[in-house]
């Protein structure tokens, strides 16, 4: 994969760097946040620090998020709450606090990369759920006649209950199905791209939740 390691730290960079050649990608190094605004159409998946040195990693990410669905995995020192719940709202596939077990890293570099085609029935490309439109092959959605603008993986969560509508979907089968196993036990990730999730459709009780369990979409 090419990979875009977005990090001003000339020693951390470097290692990183020599990390994932030796495992057989393309790494990219970069500096600045615009770097990657840049060069993003030649990247598979960016490796984000958020400590940059002409813009806030986060503003990257907003920024970055209007011109591409590229997958994102923030590596930074902020450990606070705070800054993950920004970071999964406004985009990034996966965060990871520094310093990062480099076997992990490369893994949640694979998973965030990992393009999961959702089985669907071949007929079954643009469904219609009362006021809400949901075209799987366009990947996008429509409430109410007007376009709403999810993320890459707000939407693989709502085609994956969509095509299932009806149905329990465990919280576990959600998480291994857009994210990879090793997210299950240690991310609230879920928990933050659901809510997103229903404030965007703003339609209360159509995707409910099972107590200890999962959701169900119900319409």
């Amino acid at each position: 994969m090419r990979i875009a390691v977005v990090e001003d730290d000339d020693g951390v960079g470097d290692a990183l760097v020599d990390a994932l050649a030796e495992v057989g990608h393309k790494p990219v190094r970069m500096r600045r946040g615009t770097d990657v605004l840049l060069g993003h159409h030649e990247i598979d998946v960016v490796l984000l620090d958020l400590g940059l040195p002409d813009m806030d990693g986060l503003e990257v990410l907003r920024k970055l998020r209007t011109l591409s669905s590229v997958p994102v995995v923030v590596l930074t020192a902020r450990d606070d709450e705070r800054s993950v719940v920004r970071a999964l709202h406004g985009g990034a596939d996966d965060y990871v606090v520094k310093p990062a077990r480099l076997g992990e890293l490369h893994a949640r570099l694979q998973v965030a990369a990992r393009r999961r085609t959702t089985t669907i029935d071949s007929t079954a490309d643009r469904l219609v759920l009362g006021d809400i439109v949901v075209d799987l092959v366009g990947r996008s959605v429509e409430v109410n006649g007007r376009g709403a603008a999810l993320t890459t993986k707000e939407f693989e969560l709502l085609a994956h209950l969509v095509t299932r509508r009806g149905e329990a979907v465990s919280r576990e089968q959600l998480m291994d199905a857009i994210w990879g196993d090793a997210y299950v036990a240690i991310s609230r990730t879920l928990d933050v791209h659901m809510t997103a999730l229903r404030s965007k459709l703003d339609r209360p009780g159509t995707i409910v939740t099972i107590r200890g369990f999962g959701y169900r979409w119900v319409t």
